[in-house]
């Protein structure tokens, strides 16, 4: 069912450049006032590839400078390109939020594009349109998979992992640390056997997209644009494939976070519209003296609740509002949330919320902040979903309320690149 293939990496020529100060996290988790970090901490760093340095300055760019950017790195050295296509695995170990170290092995492919309704790539988020418009202007100017879309396959047993131990063992062709201390060990498969064991095992399976749905969408639209733009004689062309990564959803590294959200606008519902609002649903207040305290508190108290829907609310004024009640048959959390308090509390619909009414920041100290900065009305912090919630939807062909996970750790961009024009 899911094809995918080797292929010849761009990749940074680590004898010159400092992986460590050239990855960057995915564009959608980059913070408005993050930009100006990254562009300035190396002339190479891979944010030059992937956002304006201003915000203001998105809605106007057509992406021409990333394409001559790009052509310059590959003139003076910066990256060059691997002689033989391969699998590129990557061991990232970190710290959960709970303070265990842990390690996620996964691996870069060449991924055959196929439309949702031939459910082997199967999304479990709605998408927004801006993000697409964007990320399709950037790749008809670049011709490039500047990074990957993240899939998850189901292999409770491991069996794929063992197939590509040999891969790790043969130790990584260049290491990167990021900024929140996530270490990033990158490896070449050469092998022929691990290519195809590779192949063998998703070739029986459907893939979900974990993160990454703009991306994926938007190289569908691309590749039908090429098609469309002339004849191709080949069965398949570049343009047909896309750069993916691919991570076993039941092992022990890959952790499945919450998004949390910020209302954008205000006022805050007083005391009586919460009671109102959300007949049915049980509550108390905490008190959260600073914004640090915040995960803590919320896997003490809020992940107490995670049998049914639950969330926080958090206005600014150093007291959370904590809600939960019990789950009817079937029923998501994230569902609930959407329908009860996003709909029924703030009113805001799916259209109002495509068109940006709420905000969608890393994590929950960084909502918080928000709020306090008057970025936002109110957060609402959740409950993270499970692997077998996200696999549940899928094979039901049903899709989830916009980010509504978080896998970490994040895939950073800048550890390997797919030119489509000279795609191998």
């Amino acid at each position: 069912m899911t094809e995918i293939l080797p292929f010849r990496a761009f990749r940074y020529d680590t004898s010159k450049i400092d992986l460590s100060r050239v990855i960057v996290p995915p564009y959608d988790v980059v913070a408005p006032d993050e930009r100006a970090l990254y562009y300035d901490r190396d002339p190479h760093n891979a944010i030059h590839l992937e956002l304006t340095r201003d915000v203001a300055l998105e809605a106007a760019a057509d992406y021409a400078d990333v394409a001559r950017t790009l052509a310059d790195w590959r003139r003076d050295g910066a990256l060059l390109q691997d002689a033989a296509p391969a699998l590129y695995g990557l061991r990232q170990r970190f710290r959960a939020p709970d303070g265990q170290t842990l390690e996620r092995e996964g691996f870069f492919a060449a991924l055959r594009l196929e439309p949702y309704e031939r459910r082997i790539v199967c999304p479990h988020e709605r998408t927004l349109a801006g993000p697409k418009a964007d990320r399709l202007k950037l790749l008809r100017a670049t011709r490039a998979n500047l990074s990957p879309v993240f899939l998850l396959y189901q292999d409770r047993a491991g069996e794929l992992a063992a197939s590509l131990s040999s891969g790790f063992a043969a130790g990584p062709i260049a290491v990167a640390r990021d900024d929140a201390g996530i270490e990033h060990a990158l490896h070449r498969m050469d092998d022929p056997g691990e290519h195809s064991a590779a192949r063998a095992f998703l070739a029986d399976r459907s893939v979900v997209i974990a993160d990454g749905h703009h991306r994926y969408e938007t190289a569908l639209a691309y590749a039908a644009e090429r098609r469309a733009g002339g004849p191709v004689a080949a069965a398949s062309a570049p343009w047909d494939y896309t750069l993916a990564y691919f991570a076993n959803a039941y092992a022990p590294g890959t952790l499945l976070l919450p998004i949390h959200r910020v209302i954008r606008q205000g006022p805050a519902p007083t005391e009586a519209a919460w009671r109102e609002r959300l007949a049915g649903w049980s509550s108390e207040t905490l008190t959260l003296s600073r914004v640090e305290e915040l995960p803590a508190l919320l896997a003490d108290r809020l992940a107490k609740h995670r049998s049914g829907p639950a969330f926080a609310a958090d206005d600014g004024s150093g007291e959370l509002r904590l809600f939960w009640r019990p789950a009817s048959p079937g029923e998501l959390s994230i569902r609930a949330i959407h329908h009860d308090v996003v709909e029924g509390v703030f009113g805001l619909d799916e259209e109002a919320v495509r068109q940006g009414a709420i905000d969608y920041p890393k994590d929950a100290v960084r909502s918080a902040r928000d709020v306090r900065a008057g970025r936002g009305a109110v957060a609402l912090y959740l409950n993270p979903l499970s692997p077998d919630d996200v696999f549940g939807v899928t094979a039901r062909g049903e899709v989830l309320p916009q980010k509504s996970t978080f896998f970490l750790p994040k895939l950073p961009s800048g550890l390997v690149f797919r030119l489509l024009e000279a795609a191998g």
